[in-house]
């Protein structure tokens, strides 16, 4: 074996570049991509909501969100390197265990606010005049 081969193997015949479970190392391109990615996507919004775009603020609420789930995406790509093959895939695994869990909890939470708030409306104005 020459030198440059044993540098690149431990005492146990491992390679030492593989040490992180194939988590990508992004370079200054990749991280000027996703900088250039998120201000353009954070711009947009702001411009969307100072220049009143849109007539309905409801509109508006909906394309930000959309921009802002885009925003994450390109966060979770370009700036914490997540893709199924880092880690060998136990990231993206924790990733949809978190949003199932997310989304259980949203969904569930104004299931019960909005039964909550169905139910403990009086029925008619006799119920209200015998109230405390």
């Amino acid at each position: 074996m020459s030198v440059s081969h044993d540098a690149h193997h431990d005492a146990h015949g491992h390679d030492h570049h593989d040490e992180d479970g194939g988590a990508a190392h992004s370079t200054f391109k990749g991280y000027m991509t996703g900088f250039v990615l998120a201000v353009i996507l954070t711009a947009i919004p702001f411009w969307l909501v100072m220049g009143k775009v849109f007539d309905k603020s409801s509109t508006t609420a909906i394309v930000i969100l959309a921009f802002a789930a885009v925003q994450i995406v390109v966060h979770m790509i370009y700036f914490l390197h997540m893709n199924s093959k880092s880690e060998g895939g136990w990231t993206m695994l924790a990733l949809i265990f978190t949003l199932v869990l997310v989304v259980i909890t949203l969904s569930g939470s104004l299931w019960v606010m909005y039964h909550l708030n169905h139910n403990m409306m009086p029925t008619s104005t006799h119920d209200m005049r015998n109230m405390p």
